[in-house]
């Protein structure tokens, strides 16, 4: 791996965390999630204006995975409402691999390697550690089954994702449709269950919208640029240096608590990825 590739996945590795950042500094983080697909929906809108439309034997991947990612979204904000960045990011971000890992083992009867193995202990080790700190510690343990959630759903569509966009051989084309029909299953989901206030927003709100959307949307097509250059699973593990950005900025700029544990725990997560990656 090039510099340029190095550095240029360590950025996208930070602007998914800053991306969550914005989220969580959200009075609302609904609405704050609201805004972002907002956003997804109006960049995916002029991402597939440059491509044809889906053929009908990608469809199904589409809908199933925006209905996927609709639940992520409702997740992570829940999480968000009731637990530190520093917290719910490390959780909800290093658990996915491990379901992926398992399910594959499981459902798709994977070989797994030493490094495999030693990798998901390692991850599991790091994840309970960090749940442990927020049953420990006075936090709220309701973050902890949506952070799982929102693990859950990430692991559902990234494994959707990774199978629908080779089907239908366009990757970028597959996104911008996916961003479009997310936005469109979450809003109606979020009226349901906040009401129409969720939707009322003023202009900085906004604004903070459409910049985490643009840095979500960069982060991923930097990664999907990184893995034409660089092995895959390499780049899959440099960017898991995103939960160690979300522990520096829940720390430093939100001001939330920092303990051995907690610091313990964001670096295991991060090396049992990694183990499992590379």
């Amino acid at each position: 791996m090039g510099w340029a590739v190095f550095l240029a996945v360590l950025l996208a590795a930070l602007l998914h965390a800053g991306w969550n950042a914005i989220v969580k500094s959200g009075l609302s983080k609904q609405t704050s999630m609201f805004l972002l697909s907002v956003g997804h929906g109006l960049i995916g809108a002029m991402v597939a204006l440059a491509y044809p439309m889906p053929p009908a034997h990608v469809w199904p991947w589409l809908l199933g995975s925006g209905l996927i990612h609709m639940a992520y979204q409702l997740f992570l904000s829940y999480a968000y409402e009731h637990g530190d960045l520093s917290r719910v990011y490390p959780i909800a971000r290093g658990a996915a691999p491990l379901i992926v890992l398992l399910v594959s083992l499981v459902a798709l009867s994977d070989p797994m390697d030493r490094g495999d193995m030693l990798g998901v202990l390692v991850l599991a080790c790091g994840i309970a550690l960090m749940a442990r700190g927020a049953l420990t510690q006075g936090e709220s343990r309701r973050l902890l089954p949506f952070a799982l959630g929102s693990a859950v759903a990430t692991a559902g569509y990234t494994l959707a994702d990774g199978l629908g966009a080779r089907v239908w051989g366009l990757p970028l084309a597959y996104v911008g449709w996916l961003m479009i029909l997310s936005a469109l299953f979450y809003t109606p989901a979020v009226v349901a269950l906040k009401g129409r206030a969720v939707l009322r927003a003023d202009g900085r709100a906004w604004a903070m919208g459409m910049v985490a959307a643009a840095a979500s949307f960069a982060a991923y097509a930097i990664a999907v640029w990184a893995m034409t250059l660089a092995p895959i699973a390499l780049v899959g593990a440099l960017r898991e240096t995103s939960i160690l950005f979300a522990v520096l900025i829940g720390w430093l700029i939100f001001g939330e608590r920092m303990d051995r544990g907690k610091a313990l725990a964001a670096a295991l997560i991060v090396l049992g990825v990694v183990l499992t990656r590379v």
